[in-house]
């Protein structure tokens, strides 16, 4: 029974239980009955991080307090498109035993993932298979999990008459809400950026650590800031590298001369898609794109390490700082060394923080009751008391960049974007009545 069909029946018995005087306990009753679900789906989809355990436990344990069988579709949207070539054994449904074998604090998935655009499936009949594995098991709905990529699949679905509910994961936090995975990838940088200082300094290196976030730096920003980073370079701020070699040469140098071991090192975070002055993306263009049309980067952190070791090599003051840091060494070590660091999936990998467990957690249960109550194509914002948010999820996908305000506010405390400093002109207000905040 399609959901249109359902409405046209509410109003019509509702008509019924009126005019024969039934009260509002028996109409209350039919509409539960009418929007109720016995059987949902739960995918996660496109990049693992953290916190998406937790959404995947959440989700299960709601659903058994509701009296609702909830399955994991297995590896994203292409377990959905084989759920039809799937036997009743193979398809685990999340009761609470299950549930509790489920570790809510590890990051990746208990559901697996692929990427997989359903649009782009070579198969004229893709939608109706969908369908089709959907009604073999009952499945009435679908609590799907997932970023911008994920999220324009789950929009698809929703305009081919599947019911879904995005709970937001994107460890990049560029969607419009909170996302799961966001704090975990922040909190993993800057414990890996932190640590690579100790070899930095024993070594007097310039350390360029490279992090994802092809089209929106949030997690190289926040990241860069808790590790106490020099430079923070990130895709919505074209990179002027004259500017960064000068604030490098100048703070690398001062650390130096003034360490009584003559130790330093200059900490450079950068997100994988980093612009260069002319606003040009550094992509490989010999490489294929992706199956959302992604063309594969060609390397962020290596990128710096050349353009500043260029500037090193070219700059005439740089032998003479050399030798008063007492490093300078005739054809074997005339400029600083730089090197870059990738510690790629790292980031999204082993334990996911409690923030990001408590929204997990929160975000999946809410998405079942979202779906329980006929509520669907929408994004879960969050849980505020009593009130569930969420909003349409073509707005929620929509690119969250930045704010450039806050960049500005960091460079009055020293750390170069790769620009010359803005100024910072604050506007104070005073917040009266009740602040709220997630935790």
């Amino acid at each position: 029974m399609n959901f249109s069909f359902q409405i046209i029946s509410f109003v019509l018995m509702y008509s019924v239980y009126i005019s024969f005087g039934c009260g509002k306990g028996v109409f209350e009753w039919f509409l539960k009955g009418v929007i109720s679900m016995k059987k949902i789906g739960i995918i996660t989809s496109g990049g693992d991080c953290g916190g998406l355990n937790a959404v995947v436990k959440g989700a299960g344990l709601m659903a058994s307090r509701l009296g609702i069988t909830a399955y994991v579709i297995p590896n994203g949207y292409a377990g959905l498109y084989n759920l039809i070539d799937f036997s009743d054994e193979e398809l685990v449904a999340l009761n609470p035993e299950r549930a509790d074998f489920i570790d809510a604090n590890l990051a990746g998935s208990e559901a697996g993932h692929s990427r997989v655009k359903v649009r782009k499936i070579d198969d004229p009949n893709k939608y109706e298979r969908i369908k089709k594995g959907l009604e073999k098991f009952g499945i009435e709905g679908l609590v799907i999990s997932g970023g911008d990529d994920t999220g324009s699949v789950m929009v698809d679905l929703t305009e081919h008459g599947i019911k879904c509910v995005h709970a937001p994961k994107t460890m990049d936090l560029d969607l419009q809400t909170y996302s799961v995975g966001g704090d975990s990838a922040i909190n993993r940088i800057a414990m890996f950026a932190q640590d690579l200082k100790t070899t930095g300094r024993t070594h007097n290196r310039i350390m360029v650590v490279e992090v994802f976030g092809r089209y929106a730096g949030h997690t190289a920003f926040r990241g860069g800031i808790a590790a106490d980073a020099d430079a923070i370079l990130i895709p919505e701020i074209p990179t002027d590298f004259d500017v960064l070699y000068e604030h490098c040469k100048q703070r690398y140098f001062d650390r130096i001369l003034n360490s009584d071991v003559k130790a330093g090192t200059y900490l450079i975070i950068v997100a994988e898609g980093i612009k260069d002055a002319s606003g040009r993306e550094l992509v490989d263009d010999s490489a294929g794109t992706d199956a959302f049309g992604h063309k594969k980067l060609a390397g962020a952190g290596k990128y710096v390490c050349q353009e500043l070791t260029k500037r090193f090599k070219a700059d005439p003051e740089i032998p003479d700082l050399m030798k008063k840091a007492r490093l300078y060494v005739p054809g074997i070590y005339e400029i600083p060394e730089v090197r870059d660091v990738r510690p790629g999936h790292l980031v999204r990998s082993g334990h996911s923080s409690a923030y990001d467990v408590n929204f997990g957690k929160e975000v999946g249960g809410a998405a079942v009751l979202l779906l329980s109550k006929g509520v669907v194509g929408v994004t879960v914002v969050g849980v505020y008391g009593t009130e569930i948010r969420y909003i349409p999820t073509t707005e929620a996908i929509r690119q969250r960049h930045v704010d450039l305000a806050q960049v500005s506010f960091h460079e009055q405390q020293g750390v170069c974007f790769g620009r010359r400093p803005e100024n910072y002109q604050p506007t104070l207000r005073s917040i009266e009545g009740k602040v709220e905040r997630y935790m």
